[in-house]
């Protein structure tokens, strides 16, 4: 692994080098967007039926006055708002405002939900969200790329009203024995310079089930192609 991984970086020096010096991360900043609004209805094709059916249930955690609070931890482009059931009332964040645009006009596409609040900050940092105030969190292809899933998820807990869900939907690392995990090991140093720090080793599932939920629905699945290293996913909801 270590003699693959070199020679991956080697190949690919030039970025490493921009890396270092902080110019990769300003450029692919405002890149990233572009990139994600191509690719993300491609990703939605896939993983359709697996959305609507975790969204399914969304309805059944709306407050008492029967609207739905909704916190999504790094929106993107939006390409989830389709999922979302009318009337909802939507917080959106993300660290990178450079989505803006994109995610705006995602809304002008899904005129059943209502904005409440666009917010750049970064899913370990929600101050700007008071305690319990929200019915459900969303975060769909985030952990992958956080500094720290740990405090990504104590933020959750904390916004989260009692009772409400955390919904998520994250690519993880593979089996130890598989080759897919093999070739996550050996991909993962370089993977973030195209993912906007994303880390292909991530073991999420163990995150959560640290986390103090009272509830917690996860299953694995794959995404095709199954033999890229992103293809095994956890999915699933937590109720605090």
């Amino acid at each position: 692994v270590p003699l693959l991984q070199r020679c991956i970086q080697l190949l690919l020096l030039p970025i490493h080098v921009l890396a270092c010096l902080g110019i990769w991360d300003c450029f692919y900043k405002k890149v990233f967007p572009y990139v994600m609004a191509k690719v993300a209805p491609i990703y939605n094709h896939k993983v359709y039926k697996q959305k609507q059916e975790l969204f399914g249930n969304l309805r059944k955690f709306a407050g008492p006055s029967g609207q739905l609070t909704l916190l999504e931890i790094g929106t993107g482009t939006g390409t989830n708002f389709q999922f979302y059931p009318p009337g909802c009332r939507l917080t959106c964040t993300d660290p990178n405002p450079n989505f803006r645009k994109f995610l705006l006009k995602s809304l002008s596409e899904n005129r059943h939900l209502k904005l409440e609040h666009l917010v750049v900050a970064s899913g370990e940092d929600l101050h700007q969200i008071p305690d319990g105030t929200v019915d459900a969190v969303v975060c769909t292809l985030v952990l992958c790329s956080v500094t720290n899933v740990k405090k990504v998820l104590t933020e959750v807990l904390r916004v989260l009203r009692l009772g409400g869900a955390f919904y998520f939907l994250e690519h993880v690392a593979a089996d130890h024995s598989s080759w897919t995990y093999f070739w996550q090991k050996v991909c993962d140093p370089v993977w973030k310079y195209f993912g906007d720090g994303c880390s292909l080793i991530r073991e999420t599932q163990k995150e959560l089930e640290k986390t103090n939920f009272s509830e917690l629905n996860l299953r694995c699945i794959h995404v095709t192609p199954y033999w890229i290293p992103t293809s095994p996913h956890i999915i699933g909801y937590a109720v605090k």
